[in-house]
């Protein structure tokens, strides 16, 4: 019985270590993926599209990726990459995430409001968010 414990926790350690060498893209593919959110209700928040603007451009990840952000109706849309572009509509002036809630990120970070912080589901079907953070945007964006 004592080897039998030996090899699940040997290859639940393995397993778990498996997932930390890559990173998926953020997914808002629903899949066979269940969750429950439950929130309490916050009031309304009233979107204007100059606030979509001011966080627009291009920012440059700490992981190496690069994420494009365009302003829309309701809030923005982030393209990571040559990745399929991702929706998320606006809960407050800082704040945008997607309708699944696997993606959010929050805008005007840090002590300068220069800094973006985006968590996501990663898309390997395991039971894990991803952080990733954003010191500025890149010379790109500045305008």
């Amino acid at each position: 019985m004592r080897p039998l414990s030996i090899v699940l926790s040997t290859s639940v350690l393995l397993a778990s270590s498996a997932g930390a060498q890559t990173q998926d893209y953020p997914s808002t593919e629903s899949g066979s993926i269940s969750q429950v959110q439950v929130v309490a209700p916050s009031p309304s928040f009233q979107f204007r599209d100059y606030e979509a603007e001011a966080i627009s451009g291009g920012y440059a990840m700490s992981n190496g990726w690069r994420m494009k952000v365009d302003p829309t109706s309701d809030g923005i849309v982030a393209q990571i990459d040559r990745q399929h572009p991702i929706r998320l509509v606006a809960l407050s002036r800082d704040l945008y995430a997607s309708r699944d809630g696997n993606v959010s990120m929050e805008f005007n970070r840090g002590a300068l409001g220069d800094e973006m912080l985006m968590s996501y589901v990663p898309g390997s079907r395991t039971g894990q968010v991803a952080v990733v953070t954003v010191t500025s945007k890149t010379a790109l964006a500045q305008r």
